[in-house]
């Protein structure tokens, strides 16, 4: 149902920019421990730095955690851009991570090819709506471009 809910075209036009907004205040006076996304897929709220300002920047998003690190995939809700936090990742790629209240100091990685080939239907059964969204920005054609996926692991001492 809430894959369904995420590519209903009148979801497409309201939800990007209403849910972010309610998932960073409920996260706020919540402690850091509740999020709209939270009733389909985990949530984490990223603290990362701006790629061009170098102002911090707070953005909720799905993740799949994995053992001490995290899954997360430039999906955009679909749209033919890739979202601003993934060019803030590239630049800057340590970031923190809050997950059910508790804040981790990370380091984000890019991952392509191979790897991304292996970790891809992974995600994909995680959360179907990745390959719709895909589907969406089918390499080669007008607005193409391969969805980002990034690991989150924990920063070397």
């Amino acid at each position: 149902m809430a894959q369904g809910l995420s590519l209903h075209p009148a979801f497409q036009r309201v939800g990007p920019a209403v849910v972010p907004k309610l998932d960073k205040t409920l996260h706020k006076v919540s402690g850091g421990r509740v999020m709209i996304g939270q009733m389909m897929l985990p949530m984490v709220m990223l603290e990362h730095t701006g790629a061009k300002s170098g102002l911090a920047r707070r953005t909720p998003l799905a993740t799949m955690p994995d053992g001490d690190g995290f899954w997360l995939v430039g999906s955009n809700y679909g749209r033919h851009d890739h979202p601003a936090w993934t060019a803030n990742l590239l630049a800057h790629p340590d970031v923190a991570v809050v997950h059910h209240g508790k804040r981790q100091e990370l380091r984000a990685r890019l991952v392509d090819g191979a790897e991304r080939d292996a970790i891809w239907p992974k995600l994909t059964a995680f959360w179907p709506g990745y390959a719709e969204y895909q589907k969406m920005n089918e390499p080669g054609s007008e607005h193409g471009r391969v969805l980002r996926v990034f690991r989150l692991d924990p920063r070397p001492a």
